[in-house]
């Protein structure tokens, strides 16, 4: 599998996704760009450890980072992997006592561990050019300013891939949060739109 480093560039809240986040993956060495909707606890996890705030009491993904610095493993990379059924993928390469070891993780939960460890972030190539994008210089202006191009009226929307990928999330947190009539239109708006040619 070819892997391609990865950076992040911004997280955002997006109205269209009924308030969950989205974090903006940039490629190192290149120009595409990956919107990967997150839950909102993932994003504040990941915001606080980027502007080096600290709570007072360990966040999960703190927690996390003890457990494999006492236990003496070290995380080596997080790469996602795949993309099935508009649902991202990500393990989290471990190495421990000279061998690596591979955890099935939600890309949020991988990427929140890779800030607080310092490991590289990766994305395979084949899930870049099947939910990726390259920037337009309008794109790439409101990149800059943390919103995702797709929000942006009259600008390129998201990816059929990504806009599934946020309506499945949203079905998750209606489902977990017993809204049943909710998570009935979002399932109405994910049946309309693979239905689309």
């Amino acid at each position: 599998m070819q892997k391609i480093q990865c950076e992040i560039l911004g997280l955002s809240s997006s109205p269209s996704t009924g308030g969950a986040y989205a974090i903006l993956l940039k490629e190192t060495e290149g120009n595409k760009r990956l919107p990967i909707i997150i839950g909102a606890f993932e994003a504040q996890a990941i915001a606080l450890e980027i502007e080096g705030i600290k709570p007072p009491r360990p966040l999960t993904h703190d927690l996390l980072k003890q457990l494999t610095d006492s236990l003496g493993a070290s995380v080596l990379e997080v790469i996602i992997d795949e993309l099935r059924e508009n649902t991202f993928y990500a393990k989290i390469i471990l190495e421990v006592s000279g061998f690596s070891q591979e955890i099935d993780a939600r890309p949020s939960d991988a990427i929140a561990l890779a800030v607080r460890t310092q490991a590289p972030i990766y994305v395979s190539s084949k899930v870049l050019d099947t939910a990726a994008y390259v920037p337009t210089d309008d794109s790439e202006e409101a990149a800059n300013q943390n919103i995702i191009p797709g929000e942006i009226k009259d600008k390129k929307p998201l990816s059929k891939e990504a806009k599934l990928a946020a309506l499945h999330n949203k079905l998750r947190e209606a489902i977990d949060g017993e809204d049943y009539e909710r998570a009935a239109r979002i399932r109405d708006e994910i049946k309309n739109l693979t239905s689309e040619n």
